[in-house]
């Protein structure tokens, strides 16, 4: 919260030309953006709840817990005091409340629970909740995505999908059958492979009551403080999918050592882990030998998360630009009304925007793609072509709004270097840059029907700008002989995810808008990506009007 009355008649100066704290805003209402997104792909009847939603996000509360939580880190508590195991992580209060608000709120749940359009309600949730703290989005994200590869097992998903779906935070650290709700983690990767899963080493053997045993270490476990843990193991058939729970059943704690927490470059609100498994029990989930399958459909929707977080970093380093160059004023005039900065910042709006329209059109397409192929097709190219454009295109984002603000961007007592550190994470999480470009040529040639989807897609909007008809062109070029190889992945990705950007700003957007993306991202004489080099046609007043959080 802001602090009361602060003294501005000082001794030596008047301070003067500072804009107040952007708080106490509904970071949705304020938002056309992400409202014209939400009615687009079917989300018009969650409104007043989002809208909710988002006035809590951006409170002065609120953002006075993010800042708490990320000042005060997470901490390991590896034995109590009279040098019992533990492995335990304590976090200060204000991650408990931030945690409280996102679930309870049913982010991880309404997915799963709304009868309509409960992916696209359950992005616009991590897009605002994202603005209010992104660290705490990561359980939130793991615990809704879990919930897709539960669906395997019947027996194990008729224990847990309930208790994601209770949409209640309950930190206490018991078993998971006397809580109010839980969260769900992942621990997949290990120091010698990384993303190559099947490099991995950990062990898992029957108990000889139906369950399993595994020993072995996880390089990467986040919110080791989850009730339970998606994990792969080998058992005698291959790299096989477990559950593995805090717990045992006989209500003892369960093998899972933490050996240590991330120090990471950013999302330090979040506990991110090194473990081991000691004979830690666990039940398999889904085929055995069939791990990576099992798991597939879940990092689907983690990567759609991946999306909608860098959608929402982006959308709240804007704001924070947008705000600062309307209130300081220099050379005598309004920041904002100076040509280089109205350029810049119009350009930064183009970028949101249509990160936010392609993040919300994947939400739709989980929405639908239970019963309708093409969409289901869609989404399996649609997604990873999505994670791989957006979330490279945060870090420099971020950078080109810190650097609005000036020396006032670099300060710790803003939240710009906090955004500024968290951008890189979502284009590493789930897979990076080539991972993901790799899986974009997998996904092409396992469902060549996936590539048909996306080109159905982008001839809906065929003839409505010649740049956009031009890009299609040039992408097309890409299904000829040869045209798709591992040297061409990363173009590829990018042109797709243009194509895919310019569609969905077309269904959500006002002309105008789709008009300057088409401009300044697919004509074929726009050579570069740096902000600010804005064509004559675009209408950078309209544009701004359009992003201001009034």
């Amino acid at each position: 919260m802001s602090d009361r009355a602060p003294l501005s008649e000082l001794s030596t100066h008047v301070v003067s030309n500072q804009a107040a704290p952007f708080e106490n805003v509904n970071l949705f209402d304020t938002d056309r953006a992400l409202i014209g997104a939400v009615a687009a792909n079917g989300g018009a009847e969650h409104h007043d709840q989002l809208s909710h939603f988002g006035a809590e996000c951006g409170s002065a509360d609120v953002q006075a817990l993010s800042r708490q939580a990320n000042r005060h880190v997470p901490e390991l508590r590896t034995f109590d005091r009279f040098g019992r195991r533990l492995d335990e992580v304590e976090f200060h209060p204000a991650y408990h409340e931030l945690m409280k608000l996102g679930l309870d709120s049913g982010i991880s749940a309404s997915a799963w629970t709304q009868p309509e359009a409960g992916h696209v309600s359950h992005g616009v949730m991590m897009i605002l909740m994202g603005q209010a703290d992104p660290g705490v989005t990561c359980p939130m994200s793991m615990t809704y995505s879990s919930v897709a590869a539960l669906a395997t097992d019947r027996d194990l998903a008729d224990i847990w999908v309930p208790r994601v779906k209770a949409s209640s935070y309950d930190s206490r650290m018991i078993p998971a059958d006397e809580k109010s709700g839980v969260t769900i983690g992942m621990a997949m990767t290990e120091k010698q492979g990384g993303s190559d899963v099947r490099a991995n080493t950990t062990r898992a053997v029957p108990d000889g009551d139906g369950a399993y045993l595994l020993t072995g270490h996880k390089w990467f476990c986040s919110a080791p403080m989850s009730d339970a843990f998606l994990t792969l193991a080998y058992s005698d058939d291959g790299l096989t999918c477990f559950l593995v729970p805090r717990w045992r059943p006989d209500g003892t704690r369960n093998g899972i050592h933490i050996m240590r927490l991330k120090d990471k470059l950013g999302d330090r609100s979040n506990a991110s882990s090194e473990i081991e498994y000691h004979n830690a029990w666990a039940r398999q989930l889904g085929e055995s030998g069939r791990g990576v399958r099992t798991i597939i459909d879940m990092v689907q929707h983690t990567r759609y998360d991946c999306v909608l977080g860098s959608a929402g970093g982006m959308r709240a380093a804007l704001v924070q630009a947008l705000w600062h160059g309307s209130h300081r004023r220099v050379f005598q005039k309004t920041l904002i009304d100076q040509p280089a900065m109205r350029a810049v910042l119009a350009d930064l709006i183009i970028e949101s925007e249509a990160a936010t329209a392609l993040a919300l059109r994947l939400g739709r397409s989980l929405d639908q793609a239970g019963t309708d192929d093409s969409e289901a097709a869609f989404v399996r190219l649609a997604t990873p072509v999505a994670k791989y454009w957006v979330c490279k295109r945060q870090p420099g984002f971020v950078y080109e709004a810190l650097e609005c603000l000036g020396g006032a961007g670099y300060v710790e007592e803003g939240p710009m270097p906090r955004l500024f550190r968290q951008s890189p994470l979502n284009a590493i999480w789930e897979g990076s840059g080539n991972v993901i470009a790799l899986d974009i040529l997998r996904a092409l040639a396992r469902a060549p029907s996936s590539l048909e989807a996306v080109m159905t897609e982008l001839a809906l909007v065929r003839g409505a700008h010649p740049d956009y008809d031009q890009h299609c062109a040039r992408l097309e070029e890409y299904s000829r002989p040869g045209g798709l190889h591992e040297g061409a992945a990363r173009a590829f990705a990018q042109s797709a995810a243009l194509a895919l950007q310019a569609a969905a700003l077309f269904q959500s957007a006002p002309d105008f808008v789709f008009e300057a993306f088409c401009r300044q991202r697919l004509a074929k004489d726009r050579s570069g990506f740096l902000y600010g080099d804005v064509c004559e046609s675009v209408d950078q007043q309209r544009l701004i009007e359009r992003a201001m959080p009034n």
